[in-house]
């Protein structure tokens, strides 16, 4: 009996069939129609019309507000159309058999004393430098030293440089006394993070998760708007800070197991 309900979000319709393959259960978002078996972020309750913004956190929204008392699993997870946990990392030209026998579909009776699977981590200080000079010249010219040296390249360094410097100050201000310091502590003194908005967990977990996150991001919205976010790095800033602090909050609340993540859009087998 399956012990896990793992979503898989998807922006393409043609993605439904292979995700129900590999037993996962579509989500379509955007805008492309999909097949009324497909659980989507617009109907009941809900803020599909911040998904460009949002990103797959329009989905977490409307889960919140409409379905967690229908997910009976004692785990429930989410994976990207892109984006996959497996048991082991395997070669990009891996065929839709392979990727079903990779990707986890239960969580594991090894892991069961763990609350959350995580994606392995993320290292910020390893961003190439050429990147960095060719993305962020004037930045680099103004304070060439913190950017040679990795030691100085914090998550916080990263965000200011990809998200709009102090941007992350203004929304920590937002959260709530018991989170506002230790997540500031642990974006200025950590270099890694757990990446892609990803996470399985025990799903008695997932409504305080939801309690927690929404209402700052909420908050967030009076700061930063919608109107004036322009370039990726700033008009999805509330799906960079919801990934920036999923990890803080699962580490601090919870006992994490790391898993790899695999890259492999499911586009490659839509001709199958």
């Amino acid at each position: 009996m399956k012990n896990t309900t793992i979503f898989c979000l998807t922006l393409n319709p043609e993605h439904e069939k292979i995700i129900k393959e590999l037993s996962y259960v579509p989500v379509g978002l955007g805008n492309l129609k999909f097949s009324e078996n497909c659980l989507s972020d617009k109907i009941g309750e809900n803020i599909s019309n911040k998904n460009s913004y949002y990103g797959e956190y329009t989905f977490h929204y409307w889960i919140w507000k409409n379905y967690l008392s229908e997910i009976k699993t004692e785990w429930v997870g989410f994976c990207q159309y892109r984006k996959f946990f497996v048991n082991k990392l395997s070669d990009s030209s891996i065929n839709l058999q392979e990727l079903n026998k990779s990707v986890i579909h239960d969580i594991d009776k090894k892991f069961l004393d763990y609350d959350c699977i995580l994606g392995s981590q993320f290292y910020v200080h390893n961003y190439k430098l050429s990147k960095i000079i060719k993305n962020h010249f004037f930045k680099f010219m103004i304070n060439p030293a913190k950017i040679f040296d990795k030691k100085k390249r914090s998550l916080k360094f990263h965000f200011d440089l990809f998200h709009g410097k102090n941007n992350l100050e203004l929304a920590t201000d937002l959260l709530e006394k018991n989170d506002r310091e230790d997540f500031k502590n642990f974006m200025s003194q950590r270099i890694s993070f757990n990446p892609h908005n990803m996470f399985i967990c025990k799903t008695k977990i997932l409504r305080n998760y939801y309690e927690t996150i929404f209402p700052w991001l909420k908050k967030c919205e009076s700061i930063f708007g919608f109107d004036d976010l322009n370039g990726y790095g700033l008009k999805r800033i509330y799906g960079f800070l919801a990934e920036r602090f999923l990890s803080y909050w699962f580490l601090k609340n919870y006992s994490v197991k790391e898993m790899p993540i695999f890259i492999k859009d499911l586009s490659d087998y839509k001709d199958l």
